[in-house]
């Protein structure tokens, strides 16, 4: 860690999904048969890619996959680095009935560790694509691997806890997870007193609300950072629901949350800070076998962003974030070209002014400017 005393720099990402076509490249390929409407196989996810962009190798190694943005947080330094998983992690064959099940086999866990991933959230829509089997052979999984895990448990009780990043010094970061209806989160999948599952919301009320809050108050101590991830909205479309907003200014003015991540768009979304606190709308697909899928290619799902917020240690207020624009190509992360970076810094500063910010370029990369 760099950091001084007085700050705090995190990482965090859009969603990070290496299973199906991704985790066929990596060296412990899960059994590649798939329950979709139309792809039966996990390899037509690759070669869907590589009649796109060329041939991907095979097998690869685990940071292969990271590419530049290992560079980048070699260079930065976070104190925590978190991620929202959106795959089983298990050799489960019990898929479940839904169209789109993802699965990395257990061996390949050490993708994750190649970017010493510190805490992952689960509370999402993939989870459990593999049944509660799936789910906990997830949970040993990383737990064996010594990443940490947020929203998702054996008990609801574990479900709801954080996930704690140990700073040093006494201080700390919290992770809390959430996954919502509205991202495709069954009411089946939340986890009960004594049966494994998500954390499960059902709408962003105030009560809602207030229950995050009570969850925050009785692990937060003096100095603690504290990041509440939810997997929220839709896939598409850069609309803020006004439910979403109030939601996340919620949290922060009575629930003692200091950064709001949110995620489930296959796009970045907009940025807003409320009362000296980021509210990260939607980060986009971090990860993905999404190459050769052709559809709402507007969005520009291929194009997405490293986020280093830093936060003042005590305050918990923003000071400063940075954000590096990545291509995904041949399943790696890399840099985009001039027009490509342009184009992903101009939507986001698009869709941040309608919240009072904007994207300005420091030090040749972009950054949030607000206030």
């Amino acid at each position: 860690m760099t950091s001084p005393l007085e700050t705090c720099t995190l990482f965090v990402c859009g969603d990070v999904m290496t299973g199906r076509g991704v985790d066929q490249i990596l060296p412990h390929p899960s059994t590649p048969e798939l329950y979709e409407p139309v792809v039966r196989s996990a390899l037509e996810y690759v070669e869907l890619a590589e009649d796109a962009h060329g041939p991907i190798p095979r097998p690869v190694d685990y940071s292969y996959v990271w590419g530049v943005a290992l560079d980048e947080l070699a260079r930065r330094r976070p104190d925590a680095r978190i991620v929202n998983l959106e795959t089983s992690i298990t050799t489960s064959a019990q898929a479940s009935p839904k169209e789109i099940n993802y699965r990395m086999h257990p061996a390949n866990v050490g993708v994750l560790s190649a970017a010493g991933i510190d805490a992952a959230a689960l509370a999402n829509n993939h989870v459990l694509d593999w049944g509660l089997p799936g789910l906990r052979e997830t949970l040993d999984t990383l737990t064996t691997a010594g990443i940490r895990v947020a929203g998702a448990g054996r008990t609801r009780t574990a479900a709801e806890a954080p996930a704690i990043v140990e700073l040093g010094g006494g201080r700390r970061v919290l992770l809390f997870a959430f996954g919502g209806a509205d991202s495709g989160v069954p009411v089946s999948w939340a986890a009960g007193t004594a049966e494994p599952g998500v954390n499960w919301i059902g709408d962003y009320s105030a009560r809602t609300a207030a229950r995050v809050g009570d969850l925050v108050a009785a692990t937060k101590h003096a100095g603690d950072v504290v990041v509440v991830s939810i997997h929220w909205g839709s896939n598409w479309g850069y609309e803020i629901p006004d439910d979403h907003r109030r939601f996340a200014h919620q949290l922060i003015d009575h629930g003692g949350v200091d950064l709001v991540y949110g995620h489930s768009s296959h796009h970045v979304k907009a940025i807003e800070v409320h009362r000296g606190r980021a509210i990260l709308y939607g980060c986009g697909d971090f990860l993905n076998d999404y190459e050769g899928i052709y559809g709402p290619e507007r969005f520009r799902d291929d194009l997405t962003m490293m986020y280093f917020p830093t936060l003042d240690a005590h305050s918990g207020e923003l000071t400063a974030l940075a954000m590096v624009p990545l291509l995904i190509r041949h399943f790696r992360l890399q840099r985009p070209g001039a027009a490509d970076a342009r184009w992903l810094c101009d939507t986001l500063r698009r869709e941040c002014r309608r919240f009072g910010a904007s994207v300005e370029e420091r030090d040749g990369q972009p950054a949030l400017a607000w206030g």
